[in-house]
């Protein structure tokens, strides 16, 4: 009887340990199911060690296993719940980020059992929250608690608490904000939390500043720092900045690993410099699909098509499969080139060669290369023949060309079918209206903009922005922002005056009002692009190349004009519009009037 008895805690730890080696080398969740049958089999569900390997495997496995796995462990019949402690709890809360199931419950139990959390229960909690659809609330509910218990001034809360408030965007920005300000911001990690905030709800206008910020302090951006500062470089066309992270990764010997030189050839080329995104891509040691496809775009976007298309069938020739993306890309590579009997072999070849199906956004490449090569109505008869319903993109993509080519009537005819298909969508409104006014039908122009109106529609304002020493100036057509800036207005004049002077003749046309030609001329003067190149003009040295990013697609008469303004002032003026970049020199384009 006594060797039973002495024999009992030998078969626990036993099983015990049985239980652990099964967890551990559950890698699925088939495997991870048999080490809770097993689990519950040797009478272990009351074993916190086990509870707690269990619960670290389940999130090993991912959001939906870490999700049941804490359902199952906090349900009454699984285990007595008095027994659960601090560590189990937080294993639970590491392990929900990301998962469907919410985490402010096992805190609550955490609270209702008297167990105290400690300096990891609100990291973990609050990285859960910000992956939950509506964290703003949630996350001041924890930052009450973290308040309460003490652990508001703990940087790794402070951080995790930046990063779920801004996860919120508007007003929970305001709220990771004023945490950074109380924070000692010592720590680039502390940074990185409130720049990725600004960059995933659009203000990388604020991520820059940030940035900047950060480097005048002295404190040395890490590896997120970096990537999250990159993306943020690609939204504003930040070349400047994108170079100054390139040299400093180089200079610092931070390991470049394949994801942060595919970030630096897209931001490199994405921002306008394209040979500088080459070299980096010429110097990796490993590359991936990624790293061929951002390349190929980059070089698509700069006009060099020829090169993207060489580069493709490098890419194909060094073993690298091509994916859907890469088809995209130098389908785009064809459009901008105009190679047209390219791309017809390109997108033939998805099929007969590579054996998948053609997607939507490869039909829309298609219809834009015979749009922009002047095939209007070959690209009409592509979209009939489309085995997939066309989608807005290729519809806008047809009623541009019908626009630039001058076919009216099938623009007219095709916008007001996407207007049923978008009835809320102002922009299509905006698209008929133009026609309209082309075919100098102003009262039913009139009519489109009264309708609009009434339902609150607005048309988007183009805008334009310049990087000059760090900082980034942005200009809206029509100047509104620009009433106390009268050298901008005089240098505007200035302008006018010295491009008539050199032949150029505003395209009128461009200017869809019912007003006389005169009045016409003075409006196209206040373009945005307009606007920021004389800025430009005035603020750098003669010789200077200038770059600038611009919401909308380049209209006639700014290519016309910005052309004659690179002869007139002997400048390089580098434009990047919603799809490509386009490069002015001594009054041509790079596009060659091809966009």
């Amino acid at each position: 009887m006594q060797n039973l008895i002495s024999s009992a805690p030998s078969r626990r730890r036993c099983t015990e340990q049985r239980c652990i080696s099964l967890l551990q080398s559950a890698t699925s969740l088939p495997r991870l199911l048999q080490a809770l049958a097993f689990l519950l089999k040797c009478g272990n569900q009351s074993n916190l060690l086990v509870l707690t390997r269990f619960a670290a495997a389940a999130a090993i496995l991912g959001p939906g296993a870490a999700a049941a796995a804490a359902t199952l462990l906090f349900s009454p019949s699984f285990s007595p719940l008095h027994l659960y402690d601090s560590f189990l709890l937080n294993t639970s809360l590491q392990s929900l980020s990301p998962s469907p199931l919410h985490p402010l419950p096992i805190f609550s139990l955490m609270l209702r059992l008297q167990l105290p959390p400690n300096h990891f229960t609100f990291p973990f909690l609050l990285k859960a929250i910000s992956a939950t659809p509506s964290p703003l609330a949630s996350a001041s509910l924890v930052h009450c608690s973290a308040l309460r218990f003490g652990f508001a001034g703990d940087s790794f809360v402070q951080n995790t608490l930046i990063h779920a408030y801004a996860s919120a965007g508007g007003a929970g920005l305001e709220s990771a904000r004023k945490v950074f300000g109380e924070s000692p911001k010592t720590s680039p990690i502390t940074f990185s939390a409130m720049i990725g905030g600004y960059v995933l709800h659009g203000r990388s206008n604020d991520a820059i500043v940030l940035f900047r910020q950060m480097q005048y302090a002295g404190i040395q951006p890490d590896y997120v720092t970096i990537m999250t500062a990159l993306s943020a470089c690609i939204d504003l066309g930040a070349l400047d900045l994108a170079q100054w992270i390139s040299s400093f990764v180089a200079k610092e010997n931070i390991p470049k690993t394949l994801c942060l030189c595919n970030a630096l050839v897209d931001a490199l080329a994405k921002c306008g410099d394209v040979d500088g995104a080459l070299e980096v891509f010429d110097q990796m040691l490993e590359r991936n699909i990624i790293s061929w496809t951002s390349v190929i775009d980059g070089l698509a976007m700069h006009s060099r098509g020829m090169e993207a298309v060489r580069m493709f069938e490098t890419m194909k020739a060094s073993g690298v499969k091509p994916d859907a993306v890469a088809f995209i890309g130098v389908l785009k590579a064809c459009s901008h080139g105009c190679l047209v009997s390219d791309g017809r072999h390109y997108f033939a070849s998805m099929t007969t060669e590579f054996g998948f199906e053609p997607r939507i956004e490869h039909y829309g490449c298609m219809v834009d290369l015979f749009s922009r090569a002047g095939m209007v109505e070959e690209a009409m008869e592509f979209v009939r023949a489309m085995p997939i319903k066309p989608n807005p993109v290729v519809w806008r993509t047809l009623i541009a060309a019908c626009r630039i080519h001058g076919n009216l009537q099938l623009g007219e005819n095709v916008t007001k079918r996407l207007i049923k298909e978008e009835p809320l969508y102002g922009s299509n409104y905006v698209l008929l209206s133009n026609f309209y006014a082309l075919s100098k039908r102003w009262e039913k122009k009139w009519e489109i903009r009264y309708t609009m109106g009434q339902q609150e529609m607005c048309k988007v304002p183009g805008f334009s922005m310049l990087e000059l020493n760090g900082e980034i100036y942005d200009f809206v057509a029509g100047g509104e922002k620009l009433s106390r800036h009268q050298e901008i207005y005089e240098m505007v004049e200035e302008i006018a005056k010295k491009l008539k002077r050199a032949g150029y003749v505003p395209t009128t046309s461009e200017m869809l009002l019912d007003i006389d030609d005169e009045d016409k001329e003075d409006a196209l003067h206040w373009h945005s692009e307009k606007l920021a190149i004389a800025f430009a003009l005035l603020k750098t040295l003669p010789g200077t190349r200038i770059r600038i990013l611009k919401n909308l697609r380049v209209c006639g008469d700014c290519h016309s004009a910005t052309k004659f303004i690179s002869k007139v002032y002997q400048r390089e003026i580098v434009v990047r519009d919603r799809s490509r970049f386009h490069c002015f020199k001594d009054g041509a384009c790079s596009c060659k009037d091809f966009w």
